[in-house]
């Protein structure tokens, strides 16, 4: 099954190699697609070539070979996944906390069952501390932007205004805690002024 995107890139690229015998330009098909970066085709590109649609020739520039017939896809609405564009800002820690994100890296394709109202972004996990909640390391995290989240929900919390990491919350008569998923990790332990929440963990992406 295609996403929407995945299907409007292989068309494009179906139509430009008709017409004029070779494949479209990574900005080409970047334009197309209306896309802000090139690491979004380029993973739109991956997918459909680990699927069996397509297959990139070695060593030739713009070379993109259709390799499966359009019967075996359909354009149909109901059998293509609705997903919508997320920015990605980059890595967060599921252990010591590391520099705070600030830049969007890219943009990803998300499954819109996983969003709900309000705003939303994607962080790429990075450790080990939260396997105990099923967050591996390299999973893509999708938070729900909030300022507020209750005791026991998996946050994204900026400590001292420098160091985002991602945790289960604990809030105390004096402090907030910060509890790992590890037994290998010990609970971070922090007066309220020193701790922001930036959002609340509402799915999970991962490569296999």
């Amino acid at each position: 099954m295609l996403t929407k995107k995945q299907k409007e890139l292989l068309d494009y690229i179906k139509k430009v190699n008709k017409e004029h015998g070779i494949s479209p330009s990574y900005e080409e098909m970047k334009n197309k697609l209306s896309l802000k970066s090139k690491s979004g085709i380029h993973r739109i590109i991956s997918a459909l070539e680990e699927r069996g649609f397509i297959k990139k020739l070695a060593n030739k520039a713009r070379a993109i070979e259709i390799v499966t017939s359009e019967k075996n896809y359909t354009s149909k609405n109901e059998n293509i996944a609705k997903v919508v564009e997320i920015p990605l800002y980059g890595k967060i820690a599921a252990g010591t906390p590391i520099e705070a994100i600030s830049n969007i890296s890219s943009f990803i394709s998300t499954p819109d069952n996983m969003i709900n109202k309000g705003e939303h972004y994607a962080l790429e996990i990075s450790g080990e501390s939260m396997t105990g909640s099923g967050i591996n390391d390299k999973d893509i995290a999708i938070i729900k932007r909030s300022s507020s989240a209750i005791n026991g929900q998996i946050v994204v919390a900026l400590v001292d205004k420098t160091e985002a990491t991602l945790k289960k919350l604990k809030k105390t008569s004096s402090n907030i805690v910060l509890l790992p998923s590890n037994d290998l990790y010990q609970a971070q332990s922090y007066e309220p002024s020193r701790v922001q929440i930036q959002g609340i963990l509402v799915g999970l992406m991962r490569k296999y």
